[in-house]
This record gives structure tokens, C-alpha cells and sequence, in this order.
């Protein structure tokens, strides 16, 4: 089955970390650019990151600039996000997908993805 599975989220005090991971399975991770999106409750999808292939290439929202890190390792099959400095407003269900060049270059999902479950974080104290 091909499809993308979302972890590692949690209840978190503000100024705590996580690291999410995103695994995938029927597929090569690693023949694509992925991206990291969340949706707060009543708000929009919007996107967070995104790397490409080798990993040498990364994108950030300006919102988690500096505090955010996005890394892959490709002999896991597995993208991850290190979120750091976190903040009541990171609070969202956090969604990993493939992406194109110019929706990892912008950081807007264009075209249709199948999203998973995705993984709830939530910061709170």
C-alpha cells in the first residue's frame, strides 16, 4: 500500500520540542520533494517546509523560521520535523505529503493530495 504515515505528535508546554516523522511505505521516498503542512482548528491548510531529495535544499514558512528543522534520511524512508521554541500558535494536526518543485519552492499544496491522518500537536501549559 503506498501511502505516508504521520508521528510524533503531542501534548507540549510552550517553549517545549518535539520531532515528527513522516514514514513512507509502497514507495521511494526518496524520488521526491516533501513537504510538511498543519491545520489549526477553524484555519486554513497552510505549509511549514520542505525539502528536496537529497536533502541539501530546505524551505520554511516564516512563522517557524529558526525554530523549525526539517531533515530526511533516506536509508529510513523517513522525513522528519524538529520543532523547537514552540509556541501556543504552532498548536495544529501536522500533514507530511510528496510535492512538486514550485509547491515546495512556495509552499502552497496546488495540486490534489491524498492527506493522511496526519499527527496532532498541541501546545498548551
Amino acid at each position: 500500500q503506498v501511502q505516508v504515515v504521520e508521528s510524533g505528535g503531542d501534548l507540549v508546554q510552550p517553549g517545549g520540542s518535539l520531532r515528527l516523522s513522516c514514514a513512507a511505505s509502497g514507495f521511494n521516498l526518496d524520488e521526491f520533494r516533501v513537504g510538511w503542512f498543519r491545520q489549526a482548528p477553524g484555519k486554513e491548510r497552510e505549509g511549514v517546509s520542505c525539502i528536496s531529495r537529497s536533502g541539501d535544499d530546505t524551505v520554511y514558512a516564516d512563522s517557524v523560521k529558526g525554530r523549525f528543522t526539517i531533515s530526511r534520511d533516506n536509508a529510513k524512508n523517513t522525513v522528519y520535523l524538529r520543532m523547537n521554541s514552540l509556541k501556543a500558535e504552532d498548536t495544529a494536526v501536522y500533514y507530511c505529503t510528496t510535492v512538486t518543485t514550485s509547491e515546495c519552492t512556495s509552499l502552497v499544496a496546488t495540486y490534489f493530495k491524498a492527506w493522511g491522518q496526519g499527527t496532532q500537536v498541541t501546545v498548551s501549559s
